[in-house]
Formats: structure tokens, sequence, C-alpha cells
């Protein structure tokens, strides 16, 4: 499985991005699809997953109601839509893939994009 993830931007604080990650192969639809974020200085932290089946989500505490996983198994893409964008989201953006049990461990997916730089200035 290979991710492909789109390029991000440089918004002001308080508009909105969307990031989407295109995946390969015909196992998409039964993956937990997710995003991470690294922040310069900081560890990878976990941002949001979609879950199989059903399409469960789960967000982090610092994203929640701004910020919307979603997917389409059909054109094998998960997209993630940051609205009300702040500062303190300023990072390299990573989505991954696998069979997850821990949903916010990076080490449970087994696969990951290549990280895309999302810059919100105030």
């Amino acid at each position: 499985v290979q991710l492909q993830a789109s390029e991000g931007g440089s918004v002001q604080a308080g508009g909105f991005l969307r990031l989407s990650c295109a995946a390969s192969g015909r196992t998409f639809s039964t993956f937990y699809m997710g995003w991470f974020r690294q922040a310069p200085g900081k560890e990878r932290e976990f941002v949001a997953v979609i879950r199989r089946p059903g399409d469960v989500t789960t967000y982090a505490d610092s994203v929640k109601g701004r910020f919307t996983i979603s997917r389409d198994n059909a054109e094998n893409v998960v997209y993630l839509q940051m609205n009300n964008l702040k500062p303190e989201d300023t990072a390299v953006y990573y989505c991954g893939a696998g069979y997850v049990r821990y949903l916010t461990i990076q080490r449970e997916y087994n696969y990951w994009g290549q990280g895309t730089l999302v810059t919100v200035s105030s």
C-alpha cells in the first residue's frame, strides 16, 4: 500500500484547508485511516482516525469540532477538512493506514504518506 498526501499550504488563523491522502491497493476500504501531525521540536501526535466498518471517527481533543476526517472508498482517498485553523495547528501532517487496535498510537499504523506542511499564521 502506498499513500500519497496532497500538498498542504499556508493560511491565516481562522482559515481552512483540506488535506487528502490517496491510497493504492485494493485493501483500502478495510483499513483504519488516520492523520497525525508533527510540529517543530515536538513528537508526532494523533489528530484523527476513521475506522472500519462503519466509518466511526475519533479526534484529538485539540481539533475536535474544527477538523473532520472522511473517506471515499470508491476513490481510495481519505480527507482531513480543517476549519478555524490556529497557529498551533502548524505542523507536518501525515496520513497513516493499517489494522489498528490502539487508535492514537502511531506504531499501530503500517503504512505512511510522505507528510505535508500546514502553516497557520496569526
